[in-house]
């Protein structure tokens, strides 16, 4: 597919997308000093959708979004409304994360949620149950917010504490931001810091979660590990991620093309990632609200690795859409 066509056609600056982050911030701060004083639990509402928002710009930027420009684009979406995630961390996160071939692999795919058979197996008993719970969609929307952002927290203090200068840059750019942010929620919004965390913070996350709960999962091909949800009310909300499989196929195209080209070639999409389609996500809560989608162990990542050896993909064809098949087979590093 033509690069340009897939970017939408908008020139160098894609309007939509710029639109919505200054409506997004212009919300933030409205929301904040308008809305809060008299009617606090809509504000907090309010804040949260925004929150989320602000996340999905964050995703949308990392991919190069809305202008050519790496630095402009950071500064756009650099103010850390939703206080966890620093933007450069979750953009080198999320570039690694999209290697389709490695997707769900709980050493590779940085976002996977399943944990290698072994490793699970050592785990505490509470620990497990933890876990199968974070795998049912209520347990993934009220667990995951914090769930999700400890073990964040503790595997960044670890990478710094050994000496991961751009971990530790990325985290101080982001401290930066906080010393906007912060007083602009404890004196401008006169908004307890706390409650903004348990609040706005806790809904926006949980969101998101919405979204990310059933984005992968395992399957032999790379592209059957990518969900398609076709219709849902929290589209906009999610920039058009419901339509995943497009999103990771093509991921230079802006969210406001996803839609016309899911249309354009919906069977095809549908095929090409072996029927993993809801119709909403409301169907997707029906399913699995109380009940896991998913087992916490990787089906394959079953063994430890022999002693110098690891798990890698390997490539077993290729379509015209890239990656057709892999397979995880123990792989010996190359000789010196």
């Amino acid at each position: 597919m033509d690069r340009q066509r897939a970017r939408g056609g908008f020139g160098a600056i894609e309007w939509p997308t710029m639109a919505l982050i200054i409506i997004c911030h212009a919300a933030w701060l409205g929301t904040g000093i308008f809305i809060w004083p008299d009617w606090p639990m809509t504000a907090i509402a309010i804040l949260g959708v925004v929150l989320a928002l602000q996340a999905s710009l964050m995703h949308e930027v990392c991919h190069g979004h809305p202008t050519r420009n790496a630095r402009v684009n950071e500064a756009l979406v650099f103010l850390p409304l939703g206080l966890v995630w620093p933007y450069r961390r979750f953009r080198s996160i999320h570039l690694r994360h999209h290697a389709d071939e490695r997707l769900t692999d709980p050493f590779d795919d940085p976002e996977s949620y399943y944990r290698a058979l072994w490793r699970y197996e050592a785990m505490p008993a509470a620990m497990k149950l933890i876990l199968r719970i974070n795998n049912t969609m209520v347990g993934r929307v009220l667990l995951n917010p914090w769930l999700g952002s400890l073990g964040f927290f503790i595997t960044e203090a670890g990478l710094m504490l050994r000496g991961a200068r751009a971990v530790r840059r990325a985290w101080l750019l982001h401290a930066a931001g906080l010393v906007i942010v912060a007083p602009v929620i404890v004196f401008v919004f006169e908004m307890p810091l706390w409650l903004y965390i348990v609040g706005p913070v806790w809904i926006g996350q949980a969101l998101i979660s919405v979204r990310t709960y059933a984005e992968h999962q395992w399957s032999e091909r790379p592209d059957g590990r990518t969900i398609i949800v076709e219709r849902s009310p929290l589209a906009l909300l999610f920039l058009n991620n419901n339509l995943h499989l497009v999103h990771h196929t093509l991921p230079q195209a802006p969210w406001y093309r996803l839609p016309r080209l899911f249309a354009e070639r919906r069977r095809e999409w549908i095929a090409r990632n072996e029927g993993y389609v809801f119709a909403n996500y409301f169907a997707l809560f029906r399913s699995f609200a109380f009940r896991a989608k998913e087992p916490v162990a990787h089906p394959v990542l079953r063994r430890a690795p022999e002693p110098g050896r690891a798990f890698r993909p390997r490539q077993r064809s290729r379509g015209v859409g890239g990656i057709a098949g892999t397979s995880l087979v123990p792989a010996r590093p190359p000789k010196e």
